[in-house]
């Protein structure tokens, strides 16, 4: 498992810490009750601290699940690459 899933893993786990480890990777807002808006709010404010990124309201709507979030932050890191590339 690369190093953006691990440690996002640890946001859920903080997040959601009745969700087993072995479901982090297939939780989904849609089939996890226990994600409401405030979890949305602790999880997002969490992955922003463990990854040093500032996360956009209109970004959140979409990263509704550990795939996503995964997605969302595999971009972020080529996003940044690509800005620190010498010219």
């Amino acid at each position: 498992m690369d190093d953006v899933k691990n440690r996002l893993m640890r946001c859920f786990s903080a997040a959601f810490p009745s969700l087993p480890n072995a479901d982090i990777p297939r939780a989904d807002a849609a089939t996890l009750e226990a994600w409401d808006s405030v979890a949305s709010v602790t999880l997002f404010a969490m992955i922003e601290e463990e990854f040093g990124i500032e996360m956009e309201v209109h970004d959140s709507a979409e990263l509704m699940s550990f795939a996503k979030i995964v997605e969302y932050l595999h971009a972020r890191e080529d996003l940044d690459a690509s800005r620190n590339a010498p010219l």
